[in-house]
């Protein structure tokens, strides 16, 4: 038996030799620009994350709140020194604040841990006895190639577990890796495609497991791409103190309900209020850059650093 290539077979060849050419560029263009990527964000290598466990609110009255933060280097607050700047710290003060009962704060973080690895912190979480966790998890999945329906899998596993030891959960689903600096397009576009495909089912599972999400990369990530100077850190891949105060924030009134302290109308409602609380020099840099944006004096959040702040409305 012999075949005859015909102009269609030789047609279809060359398209195939095209092809496949074209995936071997694209690829070692990728490779490069993650190369690349890695390189500058690792140029900048700032100490470990403070371990922001402790009590806040300890003179107000009522039954302590135990909160526990799981995740990975955006719940530990990576690239800060001062414990008082950390997401775990602002949180548990804002929480104890507006619920006025003391919190003990339990950072159960890891820096660099992926979904697949929070079974010792969800470990440690029940044997305090924690009353709420909230779980910021997904984005070195993203960076490990984890594919979405493997991380989430994993994701709900520990949130099964929780809520069986009768732990409530709050999760801030994958932020947008699109808004990475560093990271060249079109890995840009890749990063995006892909952390967006594992927030979307972080919300879906989590939702159906009957816990809370966050969506933190609708929230925040329009911000993050138009002030980069103010909401990233040196490496331009981990948040700054006032990034890392822009998430606490996000997720106080879903902790709130979730304790059933904050209904749930309210809570996203002051969630996408559009304003918030910034040192002046963060908010001023905003206003500057951009129309319809107006600044009123606001009294200083506990355990913040800096004396003049702001809130930050935008005028529709």
């Amino acid at each position: 038996m012999f075949f005859v290539r015909t102009s269609s077979t030789r047609t279809a060849l060359r398209l195939a030799g095209l092809v496949f050419n074209g995936t071997l560029a694209l690829l070692g263009v990728l490779a490069f620009e993650a190369r690349h990527a890695h390189r500058a964000i690792n140029s900048v290598n700032p100490p470990p994350p403070p371990d922001s466990t402790g009590w806040h609110g300890e003179g107000l009255p009522g039954k302590p709140v135990v909160l526990a933060l799981l995740g990975d280097s955006s719940a530990a607050g990576y690239g800060l020194a001062d414990v008082v700047e950390t997401p775990g710290t602002v949180l548990a003060s804002g929480l104890a604040e507006r619920a006025e009962r003391p919190v003990h704060l339990l950072d159960l973080t890891v820096v660099g841990a992926v979904s697949g690895e929070l079974d010792n912190q969800v470990d440690q979480a029940l044997t305090r006895q924690a009353d709420l966790a909230v779980i910021l998890v997904g984005a070195n999945d993203v960076v490990r190639l984890v594919p979405p329906s493997r991380a989430v899998r994993h994701l709900v596993h520990a949130v099964h577990r929780l809520q069986a030891g009768g732990v409530k959960v709050l999760v801030g689903t994958c932020p947008d890796l699109g808004t990475i600096q560093p990271i060249l397009p079109p890995l840009r576009q890749v990063c995006r495609v892909w952390s967006r495909r594992i927030a979307a089912q972080q919300t879906i599972e989590v939702v159906r497991a009957g816990a809370r999400t966050v969506s933190l990369a609708d929230i925040l990530g329009p911000e993050f791409v138009a002030q980069r100077g103010v909401f990233f850190g040196p490496d331009q891949f981990h948040p700054s103190a006032v990034g890392y105060a822009a998430l606490a924030d996000v997720l106080l009134p879903s902790s709130l309900a979730a304790l059933g302290l904050l209904d749930d109308v309210e809570a996203e409602m002051e969630t996408y209020r559009g304003g918030t609380v910034m040192p002046i020099a963060a908010a001023t840099f905003r206003a500057v850059n951009h129309s319809g944006v107006e600044l009123d004096p606001a009294p200083k959040p506990r355990g913040r650093l800096g004396r003049l702040w702001v809130r930050v409305l935008r005028r529709r």
